[in-house]
């Protein structure tokens, strides 16, 4: 859809805004080898270059940009539903259909696609030392199948949407998501609204969320270890794991989407037109000139 906006745009003379969310790279080296990588950024540099205002989601991604030679990125600011995503939506029946049937278990829950590049397969046997903890997924992907083989004591709950979404997320006791290849990751912000204490990768996007050891836990991506020693201090001290999710919860409040719609409107389309503008006078300059 990128190539016939950006036609468009120099047909009708107007401004464009691209959005980026995706982070193709970072999926590619899951998939493909790191040769395509590079050339997939060089694809990158070249559409990004036709925007008058390219949208990341986070000041990580913005710095990632500019290293690869991309003009003219600002940061999109976050936004998320705190009334949908709240500690209120927690549901008893919810909770036991996510702990097998042990509510008063330790239960920890992932949300997210069930892919490669999601990580999730780093967690083979985080329960064995975890006893008396429940771990539920929420989601479905073409890695489904191998996760279940892998993880046996896990309850797989599939896609949910809508009031029981915010039930699984509300209803848990700490969100473990592993992925490192988040541009933002609107799922650690929903289950951080929810309440919970978040266990997340030290990759993309994240931490411009969590505050670490303040608003969440950042671990480094892969190191199963690590993720297992916090969830262990989580599962045993209730009190740390309340006040996390306490400041996690606060720290969501002042991410509504009316402020994000609002500074997108008055603030990063305005410098849109702006480089808009100048890309004009740049054009006529040379046009009258050479």
């Amino acid at each position: 859809m990128v190539f016939p906006a950006l036609i468009c745009s120099r047909l009708f003379s107007c401004p464009i805004v691209l959005s980026y969310h995706t982070h193709l790279p970072v999926y590619l080296q899951s998939y493909l080898t790191w040769l395509l990588t590079r050339w997939v950024w060089k694809l990158i540099r070249i559409v990004h270059s036709f925007a008058d205002l390219t949208l990341v989601t986070s000041p990580q991604l913005e710095q990632e940009f500019h290293s690869h030679g991309i003009p003219r990125v600002r940061v999109w600011q976050k936004g998320i539903d705190t009334k949908r995503f709240h500690p209120f939506r927690s549901c008893k029946k919810m909770r036991r259909r996510m702990a097998g049937g042990k509510p008063t278990d330790f239960l920890i829950v992932y949300v997210g696609r069930l892919a490669t590049e999601k990580r999730v397969q780093d967690l083979e046997g985080i329960l064995e030392h975890l006893p008396g903890a429940r771990f539920c997924l929420v989601g479905a992907g073409p890695q489904e199948a191998q996760l279940k083989q892998m993880l046996p004591e896990a309850v797989f709950l599939g896609e949910l949407q809508g009031k029981e979404l915010s039930q699984a997320f509300a209803s848990a006791d700490v969100f473990l998501f592993p992925s490192d290849s988040e541009t933002l990751g609107f799922v650690v912000m929903e289950a951080m609204a929810s309440g919970l204490a978040v266990v997340a990768a030290d990759a993309g996007g994240i931490p411009s969320m969590i505050r670490h050891r303040d608003t969440g836990w950042l671990v480094e991506p892969g190191n199963k270890t690590e993720y297992i020693r916090i969830l262990q201090r989580l599962q045993a001290n209730s009190a740390w794991r309340m006040q996390l999710a306490i400041r996690a919860r606060k720290a969501t409040e002042d991410w509504t989407w009316e402020a994000s719609m609002a500074n997108l409107r008055n603030t990063l389309y305005v410098q849109a037109f702006l480089n808009y503008k100048d890309r004009q006078s740049v054009r006529m300059w040379h046009a009258l000139f050479n």
